[in-house]
């Protein structure tokens, strides 16, 4: 072709050198400007139409029907095309700027911007400006892929398309640059503020003079309206502390938001915003006129045109509309309901004032100057961004009598939220989401950058004061390690070491010495923020190898020689790298999805194809009765000095596992979702797991007992019983209960029948959990029989069988239930003395046990009753945990 050789020598030409960086700034300003006209054009003209119709025609019928179909339209769009475009659209750049694979691409500018066009235009109340943000940064980043750059300048494009894309929604170019270097990248470099001080000039100019204007704020408005007097600084303190609280509130009440459209209400984006686009229809038909145009309540507010009620009906209102409208994760942003809080907020406290000071004859400031002032106070609460918040309403306004009353509202209302919620807003979303952005390490050595929490091992290997001193010898032996620390109730009351064990070797003292006599009751701590260097001062002052990292007197990790001496390695292995103060999340390889019935999530964690038949088996047994999905996940480790999502590794296998699994599902006709995870922390995969999926119910498998001292299930299940906040049910399969998953030749078999079931009962809430399970486990055995058993002691003459008389009329009422159920007390001297010689006299297949986190692993430290249980016989056993309450 011809024009080839023009074409690539033009592409050499627009090579990313600092030279091109003007004409590359201007170019994001102007495609910025014309993207933020476009969308606020089309909502503009879809939300006129939206009013002057809610005028013409019954408002009730109207508005709930726009919202609806609109909402849907928005949703379907987002889902099937674009989902990264869900939201504000602000935490999505930041992370992509953090290094975060997130698309951002012309799909990603397109989807926002139509989808943003219907949910806006359907009287959703949410703001522009976001998806306007988001907009201008995606068409950015493709325009660094069309002009090939390297990482780190493609970074500062797109930081400077996303400060282009504010500045252009509000006409601020000053608060576009300012958001930029504030929030997006926190850098003050030369060429960081150099492009977007240019583009976001550019984006404000070319918005200007296409007229799009985001709020008509000028000197029309609010010319000679303002005022500042010295006794409005204590109103203006109790206005930045009020707007600090709901702030902070606001801030709690979008993740809550979120956490209840997501967890409760188990459907579709589509239909999740077409819910909130009708409820919303709702709520403002009820509302009068004024609320059907958010932009001219605003405009209300700020002109004083409103009474204290219309200010606090707006206030509440539009708190509850944008939590309505957020947390189905329409394509629309919080700055603008932001604005509008604060200017209600700030105009009732302006109100206040002039009813308190007005019969005394005290001048007092003007409520429009509160109502601006809340303005910016509010926004800067829910974005942590002062200077942004001040300077936004600043350059809206250009009116100079507003700084001082901005600055006291804004920097007050900035250290109440602080206090109360620590933590941007957009983090808190990213975290939501399962995103933890790593934060840069200050100018310096790792040695003073770095804490004791950021290197420690959380999983630490401890021992009991009542431990007997041949097993401590026995520990040692076991171990590499040199040193235990000694607990009490998961409080820290001593080490051991070898060096304790050799000075009493003279002592002649017993094997059932207790380790209480012999370990050093004041071992040297540090807390979790102790620099490194502290830490390596207090390993060379006293001439040891470790030292237990405590929170009060509660152990959460130890540190060691070794730790230091990786995090350096680390960090000059990683160059200029960032050191990175948590793990690297999981990485998915591969997955597949089934369609979502919506009543709950199962998940099955499977590692071994000899055992995962079995676990299988039970989960379907379960989501069968329940009517849960299944996800089914391997957990991939390696080395920690490799990254999850850059590492290749082979699935072939893993893969082969999961489609046996899926012949499982299709057999029961239940929706299996699969996937394989790349990860340094199986624990950590696992966790991950639970909370993107929301699962309700975790099933895997243990070995029954462990090896590490201190360990009741072994660190990764010890992990998911304290930490998991859905159910966990664990699963110890008997020496002959091994299946074969099935093949396209054979299908799936046991070589063990279920068909003697045991259940102690102690009358805990997990005893009556493992009751409600039951039925759906004992399908897989044939004509099953049930014992429930209460373990009494001796001495005590007439048992209570209150529980066990509860149990079985709970499992009568199941009128599927064809098992016989008998109920008998058993005496014995402990739990665990009479399941065992239950099982063992009487045979039974499976042992079901119930068991509140905390208390089962105490009793697995102190008395070992489920590992006593589970090591001492041959059957299945089985154990229970309730959901933990957050």
């Amino acid at each position: 072709m011809w024009y080839l050789p023009i074409f690539q020598r033009f592409r050499q030409l627009l090579q990313p050198r600092r030279r091109l960086a003007i004409f590359e700034a201007c170019l994001i300003g102007l495609v910025s400007a014309l993207a933020a006209v476009l969308l606020k054009s089309g909502v503009g003209l879809l939300g006129a139409w939206r009013v002057q119709t809610s005028l013409l025609l019954p408002a009730w019928l109207v508005l709930p029907s726009i919202g609806l179909v609109f909402g849907f339209l928005a949703g379907w769009l987002v889902e099937r095309v674009a989902p990264e475009t869900s939201g504000s659209g602000i935490p999505q750049v930041k992370a992509v700027l953090a290094r975060i694979p997130i698309a951002l691409d012309l799909r990603v500018a397109l989807v926002k911007l139509v989808g943003g066009i219907l949910a806006l235009g359907s009287g959703l109340a949410l703001g522009r400006e976001g998806p306007t943000v988001q907009v201008s940064a995606a068409l950015a980043a493709q325009l660094s892929r069309w002009f090939p750059t390297s990482p780190d300048h493609r970074r500062q494009l797109i930081a400077a398309g996303a400060g282009a894309g504010l500045a252009a929604a509000f006409n601020t170019p000053i608060a576009g640059v300012l958001f930029v270097v504030e929030e997006l990248l926190q850098d003050f470099s030369e060429f960081t503020l150099g492009t977007a001080i240019l583009a976001s000039f550019i984006g404000a100019v070319v918005s200007r003079v296409l007229g799009g204007r985001s709020l008509d704020l000028n000197l029309a408005l609010t010319a000679s309206k303002t005022d500042f007097f010295v006794q409005d600084i204590p109103f203006y303190l109790v206005l930045g502390v009020v707007a600090g609280l709901m702030g902070a509130l606001f801030n709690r009440g979008i993740i809550a938001s979120l956490t209840v459209y997501r967890r409760s209400l188990r459907f579709g984006l589509p239909a999740r915003v077409a819910l909130a686009g009708l409820v919303s229809g709702v709520i403002v038909a009820l509302l009068p006129v004024a609320f059907r145009d958010n932009t001219g309540l605003r405009e209300i507010l700020i002109t004083g045109e409103a009474s204290w009620s219309i200010a606090a009906i707006a206030f509440v209102s539009q708190f509850i509309l944008t939590l309505v409208a957020y947390g189905s994760g329409v394509p629309g942003g919080l700055f603008a309901p932001a604005l509008t809080l604060g200017a209600a907020l700030g105009y009732l406290v302006g109100m206040g004032e002039h009813a308190l000071l007005l019969p005394f004859g005290i001048a007092t400031g003007l409520p429009i100057t509160y109502a601006l002032a809340g303005m910016g106070a509010f926004f800067t609460a829910v974005a942590r961004v002062p200077m942004t918040g001040i300077v936004i309403v600043f350059e809206m306004t250009t009116d100079f009598n507003l700084v001082l009353p901005l600055m006291i509202g804004s920097v007050t209302s900035y250290l109440v939220a602080e206090k109360l919620a620590p933590g941007s807003l957009y983090d808190k979303l990213l975290e939501w989401n399962g995103i933890i952005i790593q934060k840069a390490a200050p100018v310096g050595g790792i040695m003073t950058n770095l804490t004791a929490k950021d290197v420690m091992q959380q999983q630490v290997e401890t021992l009991d004061t009542e431990m007997p001193l041949d097993e401590v010898i026995q520990a040692f032996a076991r171990s590499h390690h040199r040193g235990f620390p000694v607990v009490e109730e998961s409080k820290l009351v001593g080490i051991v070491t070898q060096s304790d064990l050799l000075n009493i070797r003279d002592r002649n003292l017993a094997n059932d010495t207790p380790l209480g006599e012999i370990m050093t009751t004041t071992p040297v701590t540090v807390t979790p923020i102790h620099t490194l260097s502290n830490v390596l001062y207090l390993l060379d002052r006293y001439q040891i190898s470790r030292l237990p990292v405590v929170n009060g007197r509660k152990l959460i990790g130890i540190i060691t020689r070794g730790d230091i001496i990786r995090a350096e390695a680390d960090h000059l292995n990683g160059a200029n790298a960032t050191p990175k103060l948590r793990p690297d999340p999981s990485y998915i390889v591969y997955q597949t999805r089934s369609p979502s019935t919506g009543r709950g999530r199962l998940l099955v964690p499977v590692a071994n194809p000899e055992t995962a038949g079995i676990l299988l088996l039970m989960a379907a047994a379960i989501a069968r009765d329940r009517h849960y999905e299944i996800d089914c996940v391997q957990v991939m480790l390696i080395p920690r000095h490799s990254s999850p999502s850059e590492t290749q590794v082979r699935t072939a296998k893993s893969r082969r596992l999961l489609r046996q699994a899926e012949v499982l599902a299709k057999k029961w006709q239940i929706p299996l979702h699969t996937q394989i995870r790349v990860t340094h922390d199986v624990a950590q995969a696992i966790l991950e797991t639970i909370n993107e999926q929301h699962i309700d119910l975790i099933l895997m498998g243990w070995k029954g007992n462990t090896s590490t001292p201190g360990r009741i299930f072994g660190n990764v299940v010890d992990t998911i019983i304290r930490q998991a906040t859905c159910e966990v049910v664990l699963v110890k399969l008997g020496t002959t209960s091994h299946s074969s998953l099935p093949t396209q030749h054979s299908p799936l078999s046991t070589q063990h029948s279920f068909n003697s079931w045991l259940v102690p009962m102690a009358g805990g809430p997990n005893s009556q959990l493992a009751i409600k399970l039951l039925p759906a486990l004992i399908t897989l055995g044939n004509a099953p029989q049930i014992r429930l058993t209460q373990v009494f002691k001796p001495s005590e003459l007439k048992p209570d069988m209150s529980v066990l008389e509860q149990a079985i009329r709970h499992l009568m009422r199941r009128r599927k239930l064809s098992s016989s159920v008998v109920a008998l007390p058993v005496q014995a001297n402990s739990v665990a003395e009479g399941v065992i010689n239950l099982v063992k006299t009487e045979g039974y297949d499976v042992v079901v046990l119930g068991a509140s986190r905390e208390g089962l692993l105490q009793q697995a430290i102190q008395g070992n009753i489920p590992e006593a249980i589970a090591s001492g016989v041959e059957s299945t056993v089985i154990l229970v945990r309730g959901a933990i309450k957050t």
